[in-house]
């Protein structure tokens, strides 16, 4: 916490000083407020107003490095890089170094081919790092049209410890741009390029260089492997036409510019698992811009957006992939979710609706309409889209399990006990184990009074899978509160009660079972944080603060009474 402070201090004086010595009496007002708020839009995440007024404090000073380097930066992320290249030529002309700007100057020179540039920036005291300058000379060579100097760049890369498998990677993807598909099988066949070649892209694009070499049985058991059904269209569609003997053109790189554009996204890839989400986006953006029909590099651009909470962004980045796209459905189903997470409901729903008429034999597409259908309570049409996602898999795939728990939980919500009773066991066939299900379907059958043994032995099993859920060590409370097991139940309830301390539903249910063993007092405290909670935004909204109310005014017994309800009771032992 103090690192924390003191780094905040130390931006805080840093930003003083900045404006201090930018802002002339005449300015300062101006840019004092211009500048303080692109601080706060970078702080937010919000790329499109950082933009914006870091390009007003460049009007004021445009001889600032820090200004101009911050400027450059806020475009990169939105995806802006004419003005972000722009901005990085004006600080090179001015003798500035960024390697912000360097990055920019990289991706300007890779999309006009300057490949001799590349290769000396590469090379110069602005790189951006071994690995990354490593790669780009390697495609640049090729740009020159110097395969065997391109090949030996990507060997000397392979050199250098923790580089291998991305120089090896690159390196078979440099051949087969060019008609080596001998060659870049032969990387493959050796594991060379490591985990990287397993990655659904890699799979995919050593399935065209086998095709190539007609060798699609091998392409098509190599899909099988990776990849049990059910598979997304792109992948279905090309096991299918490999399946058929079709040979395949190789279409993951193209050209040296491709093989650049191929370098940030697996950098970016790379980065996702270690670097922030902020750094990670310049890298997919780049990658999108080098290759504008790069799905791949859209969809990680705009989950980086989503990470970021950039919700408006995130929805404008998954529309650029075009309806004829393989990717299509997936880029839709990402801007559906990142429409529900902005609140825009009734958009996200039309987005998925949309979408189930044109791709519904997708289980994730029906998958995703059921469960925004569950979520605004809509549970008859959340069956109806899970029935359809069950449909499209084979017939007890483990992998369906969610399906028919997620139907089950919506038929009992519409009172249809016996239906969801069957959904729910049918998953629990398929995932015996998974604590989900063992908790809803146990939890289910105590509240119907019903099976209690059984259920209890489920919730017990979810317990020790799950010892650190809230609401299933509830479960496991509630049912032995309902078996008449009471003093067992308190550790339960206790324990359950500190994992969920502001959950209505675990605290009422806390209090009725202090109030079963006679501590009676304790069971009001809890009754009454109980009722403090209902309104707050994340709670539960399984209880009913009138019977909370009553109870604190007459006691769980009399409410029981009320209800027609037996009186408490101990449970008999043997």
């Amino acid at each position: 916490m103090a690192g924390s402070t003191q780094k905040a201090l130390r931006n805080t004086v840093a930003a003083i000083g900045l404006l201090t010595a930018l802002c002339s009496p005449a300015a300062a007002a101006s840019l004092s407020g211009d500048y303080l708020a692109a601080r706060q839009a970078s702080f937010m995440g919000d790329f499109k107003a950082a933009a914006e007024y870091y390009g007003r404090t460049i009007a004021y000073d445009s001889e600032n490095p820090g200004l101009l380097e911050r400027a450059v930066l806020a475009n990169l992320s939105l995806g802006d890089l004419e003005h972000a290249i722009e901005l990085a030529k004006d600080m090179t002309e001015k003798g500035y170094t960024s390697q912000i700007g360097h990055m920019a100057e990289i991706a300007d020179m890779a999309a006009n081919e300057r490949y001799a540039e590349m290769i000396e920036r590469a090379e110069s005291e602005t790189a951006i790092g071994p690995l990354v300058d490593g790669l780009l000379v390697g495609w640049s060579r090729l740009g020159q049209g110097d395969m065997t100097a391109a090949v030996n760049a990507f060997d000397t890369l392979a050199e250098e410890r923790g580089f291998a498998t991305f120089a090896h990677y690159h390196k078979a993807m440099a051949l087969a741009s060019v008609g080596d598909f001998e060659g870049a099988e032969e990387i493959f066949a050796q594991n060379l390029a490591g985990s990287m070649q397993f990655t659904r892209r890699a799979v995919m694009a050593r399935a065209e260089i086998l095709s190539q070499l007609d060798r699609q049985d091998e392409a098509v058991a190599m899909i099988d492997e990776g990849f049990p059904p059910p598979m997304d269209p792109a992948l279905a569609e090309m096991r299918e036409e490999l399946a058929a003997g079709e040979v395949l053109p190789f279409t993951y790189v193209n050209s040296p510019r491709d093989g650049i554009a191929e370098v940030f996204y697996t950098l970016a890839g790379a980065l996702s698992a270690e670097a922030n989400d902020d750094f990670t986006l310049l890298y997919s953006r780049i990658a999108e811009y080098l290759r504008p029909d790069h799905a791949g590099a859209i969809l990680m651009s705009a989950n980086l957006l989503e990470s970021l909470e950039q919700y408006d962004l995130a929805v404008a980045t998954y529309r650029k992939v075009p309806r004829d796209n393989p990717s299509y459905h997936a880029a839709e189903l990402g801007r559906a979710e990142a429409l529900r997470s902005e609140g825009r409901m009734d958009a996200a729903v039309e987005v998925l609706e949309q979408l189930a008429s044109s791709h519904g034999d997708e289980a994730t597409v029906q998958s995703a309409l059921g469960d925004m259908m569950r979520q605004l309570e809509r549970y008859q049409e959340a069956i109806d889209a899970y029935s359809s996602a069950i449909s499209a898999f084979e017939p007890d795939n483990p992998g369906q399990w969610f399906l028919w728990y997620a139907r089950g939980i919506s038929k009992e919500r519409l009172g249809n006990w016996e239906g969801a009773e069957e959904d729910l066991r049918q998953a629990l066939e398929l995932n015996p184990d998974q604590p989900q299900v063992l908790n809803y379907l146990g939890y289910s059958l105590v509240e119907h009074e019903v099976k209690l043994d059984e259920a209890l032995a489920m919730i017990e099993r979810a317990v020790s899978a799950s010892p650190d859920s809230g609401y299933i060590v509830d479960s496991l409370g509630w049912a032995l509160y309902r078996m008449g097991q009471y003093e067992e139940a308190v550790t339960h309830m206790e324990r359950a009660a500190e994992l969920m301390a502001v959950d209505p539903v675990v605290n009422d249910h806390l209090g009725d079972v202090y109030w079963a063993v006679g501590r009676t007092n304790e069971a009001r405290f809890q009754w009454q944080r109980a009722l403090s909670f209902v309104d707050w935004e994340d709670a539960s909204d399984e209880v009913d603060p009138d019977r909370i109310r009553r109870k604190l005014k007459v006691g769980l017994s009399q409410v029981l009474a009320e209800e027609g309800k037996p009186p408490l009771e101990v449970a008999k032992r043997d």
